[in-house]
């Protein structure tokens, strides 16, 4: 039978070791991003009658342009979406010495 070593080998966090905190934070920005995507989409399906600004683009670059702009966006916090999800969700996550406890 081979040993398993017990030490760890890197010093990031493994999903695993995530906090239920650190996961909700990932979890909303998910979200924001998943919802600005939408809403770019939506917002591109309007026909205002003339000719599109940009030409006629391929219309894989620019989902992949809109999709880039959402991560961005939901990364850097910048319409805050993420924030007030991760703050009313929050308070429904256990304490933190509860949390310890059980880990223990």
């Amino acid at each position: 039978m081979t040993a398993i070593s017990t030490t760890p080998t890197s010093l990031s966090l493994t999903p695993a070791a995530q906090t239920d905190r650190e996961k909700l934070t990932g979890a909303a920005k998910q979200f924001e991003a998943i919802f600005l995507r939408q809403m770019l989409a939506a917002a591109r399906s309007v026909d205002f009658g003339g000719d599109d600004v940009f030409g006629k683009m391929d219309e894989t670059f620019v989902q992949m342009r809109d999709e880039r702009f959402a991560e961005i966006a939901s990364q850097s916090g910048a319409l805050g979406l993420a924030a007030q999800i991760e703050r009313h969700l929050a308070a429904l996550l256990p304490a933190d010495a509860a949390t310890a406890q059980k880990a223990n």
